[in-house]
């Protein structure tokens, strides 16, 4: 099926302004063919993997057919975990947010539920909840459920795993007989088939079926590091490797102009390609790529579509693409005819998670490396020199500067003399020093495939920031510094990273302990609740 724009499905004009300042251009695979349906009232069973944009496939629905105006629960989507309760609330705010009066709220377990009651009774059109939690609202009759229009179940595989069918079925006999129900699954056994079949009607379903990686000869790399480094880094790379050719995606128009901006303040040939281009705009810019005039493109996901120049040696990940599926086709872009080639994603933050899906989706394992230092740059350009050096003995007709040298040689300077002042003051030339010393950052060696996530029930509205939770760590669950990934302080919870084997050791330790003197809950983010 042919992508999508969102321009095309006729949104309104809030939804629109709201997914455009997401940054998105195109529809990914599974919201060309579910969106519609979805708001055409249709039942749909879609089966796609984590990273494929999902959440905006039932989310731009849902926030289109609820209103303000009436301050009932409309919609009820059903998460696995606590983690994907939060995050999937965040994103539906994100496409509500020029919709006046939509309140989405997250329920699960682990917040204290008289503050979730209080919430619900303010008018609540949107909840996204653990099936445990939204039970026990619903018995206590804090949940009304008798104006809901549609309901998602999301992860529905993971649901079922968890053991969480019998609560599912209590949940869906309480409503409404005319809702519309919605089903997402990374995968489709024939239990959820059967429950599909059992509480839907007639439904359209849908699959997006994982393409393989095509391209083997690509070698894959990611670098950890945090948001205001990229630039930075993207330069260091760019001086070590010193590609031919290189494609740098971003995943908004906005970065694209604002990255290619810095990049040429830098002393770089860069230009920017995106869809706001006109055409005869974007031909030149690909022209003067083709043709050398610049080495560096800058692009988003859509804009690079058709870009096929066999010299491209690099491609940078700046973002980490939103869909799965582009990274595909994003790294394809190197390593054509025959060559060899090397794909660079820039993971910072949450991103880490991202880089899971993708290895999972493609079947590839991509590697993690180190953020290049400034030695690494100055001894990359002193090898390039001394390869430089050699060419230009072989090829001779050095005599032009032989007249200079007799000068220096006669007022007494000797060979090695000069020999060392020039190449100090070549590499000076190539200015080391613009690029900029980086905070230190410790991210440790915590492999992508072996990191849990910690839930801690306070946040910033307690006092809590990292060092607090960094500090307790080690201190009081005696686990070292290295081994602590990302730490996400919300307002009223906190979530970190740590290497598995670690995790259960944080969770025993500091479970009931005070921190910054509040006690706190501390477990797995992924438990079932």
């Amino acid at each position: 099926m042919t992508k999508m724009r969102f321009e095309e499905i006729g949104l309104s004009e809030e939804i629109y302004r709201a997914v455009k300042d997401m940054g998105f251009e195109e529809m990914t695979s599974i919201q060309s063919e579910a969106i519609p349906e979805i708001l055409k009232g249709k039942d749909v069973t879609g089966q796609a993997q984590t990273g494929t944009g999902k959440t905006a496939s039932f989310g731009i629905p849902i926030v289109e057919m609820v209103t303000g105006e009436e301050k009932q629960i409309q919609a009820i989507i059903l998460c696995p975990t606590r983690e994907l309760s939060i995050q999937v609330a965040e994103e539906i705010r994100r496409i509500a947010k020029y919709k006046k009066d939509i309140f989405v709220l997250p329920i699960y377990g682990g917040q204290p539920i008289d503050r979730q009651i209080k919430a619900l009774k303010k008018g609540v059109q949107i909840v996204v909840g653990t099936p445990g939690r939204v039970i026990d609202h619903i018995k206590r009759k804090t949940l009304k459920v008798g104006n809901i229009k549609i309901l998602v179940l999301d992860e529905a595989d993971e649901m079922f795993d968890m053991g969480f069918r019998d609560d599912i079925e209590f949940i869906i006999e309480k409503l409404p007989q005319s809702r519309q129900t919605v089903f997402f699954s990374a995968t489709m056994p024939k239990e959820i088939l059967n429950f599909a079949k059992k509480y839907q009607r007639d439904p359209k379903f849908i699959k997006v079926v994982p393409k393989e990686l095509t391209v083997p000869k690509v070698e894959q790399y990611y670098v950890e590091l945090k948001e205001n480094m990229k630039t930075e880094i993207l330069s260091r790379f760019i001086d070590i490797y010193n590609p031919r050719l290189s494609l740098v995606f971003c995943n908004t128009k906005k970065k694209v102009d604002e990255l290619t901006l810095e990049l040429q303040g830098r002393g770089y040939f860069a230009d920017g390609l995106h869809g706001d281009l006109k055409q005869n705009q974007r031909d030149k810019v690909m022209n003067k790529f083709r043709s050398g005039n610049i080495d560096i493109l800058v692009a988003t996901d859509v804009a690079a579509r058709g870009i096929d120049v066999e010299d491209v040696d690099m491609v940078f990940n700046y973002d980490v693409p939103q869909d799965v599926e582009y990274y595909v086709h994003r790294i394809g872009r190197t390593a054509r005819a025959g060559r060899e080639g090397m794909a660079i994603s820039f993971v910072a933050g949450g991103d880490r998670y991202r880089i899971r899906d993708i290895e999972k989706y493609t079947n590839s394992k991509i590697e993690r490396i180190d953020i290049p230092t400034l030695k690494d740059i100055e001894d990359k350009q002193k090898d390039i020199l001394l390869r430089n050096l050699k060419e230009e003995i072989v090829k001779g007709k050095l005599g032009k500067y032989e007249k200079m040298i007799n000068i220096l040689l006669e007022e007494g300077y000797s060979i090695y003399d000069i020999s060392y002042a020039l190449l100090k003051f070549y590499l000076k030339s190539k200015k080391i020093s613009d690029h900029q010393e980086l905070e230190s950052v410790d991210f440790g060696n915590i492999p992508v495939r072996n990191v849990n996530r910690i839930y801690i029930n306070a946040g910033k509205k307690k006092g809590i920031r990292p060092r607090h939770i960094v500090a307790a760590i080690v201190e009081e669950a005696g686990v070292p510094r290295k081994y602590i990934g990302d730490i996400d302080v919300y307002d009223k919870f906190t979530f970190l990273d740590v290497q598995g084997d670690y995790a259960n050791q944080i969770v025993k330790k500091l479970n009931n302990k005070k921190v910054k003197g509040v006690k706190i809950k501390v477990e797995l983010a992924n438990v079932k609740k």
